[in-house]
């Protein structure tokens, strides 16, 4: 059995870090006293989501009293989407976002659709990107969100924000960026960018799963997700997650820190692997944009004559965990919708990898990966109709 274990699917989940762990410890035996409770000892408790939410803001260029805890990055989105089209409907019952958004958006404007609400689902290049011009005719007097993700979860497509944001703000409608995978891992400026709502979860750069966060620009007025207590000055009840507002916090201040170092490092690796690959496995095609304007630490590859699935269970036996798209897909039998949105046709959507790098990642796991895979393509295509049928097509050319 093979004992060597490389993981790459980062962008699924991250480990949390010996830090971010070693913070948040004590708000689960000693310091775990109710924020809500007058007595001094839920002083220190209250302290504690001050200072998370300060390092929060100052990852963004917010400020504290603009950031809201919540369950998760799939709740933030819910609650941004929902929270302004509730609250400003008598406005206009008209919502656009993408083709190619993960599905904690998608689902919502389904769900919306279902009430009432008209939505656009923007067309993407074959890069993932959208058209500004697009955005700009999409626009009606009905209008009242534009709901576009930072960065994509499984080609790693860097949208163009602060030009949404400037057409956004001029054209006075809300915008809402799902940044899950960017925060972290690229640059974000919310108010350089005019970033009216952010989404963000703290499992997408070392800290915990079950927290997530929601920046609101002040003065932006949204629906309560969750009624109840006063928590989260009224807008979101529930006793808060203390020890797990401590380690995003932690977690936020260490990436913010390390950014820029780890993010070339990323870029240098995932450019090293994509090459490796492609110059080993023929026929590969590269999923996605150019290195400065997709994540780093992001590859996605489709292979003709493969199955994702095969792909998939072959490298689990090397030891090698990826994924073929989002998480939040997996067991889906269907195609990935975003490949499926930048024009793959559905066979080889069917044969993507999707490889995420992270802080684990060595060169040797790069070396090893590029190995593995392609001995694993090699056999896969020996027994696949598919690829037989795509030589001899060639072949009579």
């Amino acid at each position: 059995m093979n004992t060597k274990r490389v993981y790459m699917d980062y962008a699924a989940t991250t480990p949390v870090k010996p830090e971010v762990l070693q913070e948040m410890l004590p708000y689960f035996t000693e310091n775990f006293g109710n924020p809500s409770s007058l007595y001094s000892f839920s002083d220190e408790t209250k302290e504690a989501i001050i200072t998370a939410r300060k390092k929060i803001a100052h990852a963004i260029n917010a400020d504290k009293s603009e950031i809201y805890f919540t369950g998760s990055g799939s709740e933030a989105d819910n609650w941004a989407i929902k929270g302004i089209a509730m609250e400003h409907k008598n406005k206009g019952n008209h919502i656009i976002t993408t083709k190619i958004e993960h599905h904690a958006v998608i689902n919502t404007c389904k769900y919306l659709e279902k009430n009432g609400f008209e939505i656009t689902y923007l067309p993407v290049n074959e890069e993932g990107f959208i058209s500004i011009e697009d955005l700009q005719l999409a626009i009606t007097d009905k209008t009242i969100l534009v709901s576009i993700m930072f960065a994509n979860n499984e080609i790693g497509t860097l949208e163009p924000i602060k030009k949404i944001g400037e057409l956004c703000r001029e054209r006075k409608i809300f915008f809402h960026t799902d940044a899950v995978q960017a925060v972290g891992h690229v640059n974000i400026d919310v108010e350089d960018m005019k970033i009216d709502l952010l989404s963000m979860s703290g499992h997408k750069f070392y800290g915990p799963k079950g927290i997530g966060a929601l920046y609101v620009r002040r003065g932006v007025k949204l629906e309560n997700l969750i009624h109840g207590g006063s928590q989260e000055r009224g807008k979101r009840a529930s006793t808060e997650n203390i020890a797990s507002i401590v380690g995003i916090g932690k977690a936020i201040e260490i990436a913010t820190e390390e950014l820029e170092l780890e993010s070339e490092r990323l870029k240098n690796l995932s450019e090293k692997l994509t090459i490796s690959i492609v110059d080993k496995i023929p026929y590969t095609k590269i999923n996605g944009p150019t290195r400065n304007k997709r994540l780093p630490g992001n590859v996605n590859l489709s292979f003709i004559g493969v199955e994702g699935e095969a792909l998939l269970l072959d490298l689990d036996l090397d030891g090698i965990y990826a994924s073929t798209g989002s998480a939040c897909a997996s067991g889906a039998t269907e195609p990935s919708h975003v490949l499926l949105a930048i024009g793959l046709q559905s066979e080889l959507a069917h044969g993507s990898l999707r490889l995420t790098i992270g802080v684990g990642t060595t060169e040797e796991d790069i070396d090893y990966v590029a190995k593995k895979l392609s001995s694993i393509v090699e056999r896969i295509r020996k027994i696949s109709p598919s690829w037989k049928a795509f030589i001899e097509k060639k072949d009579k050319k």
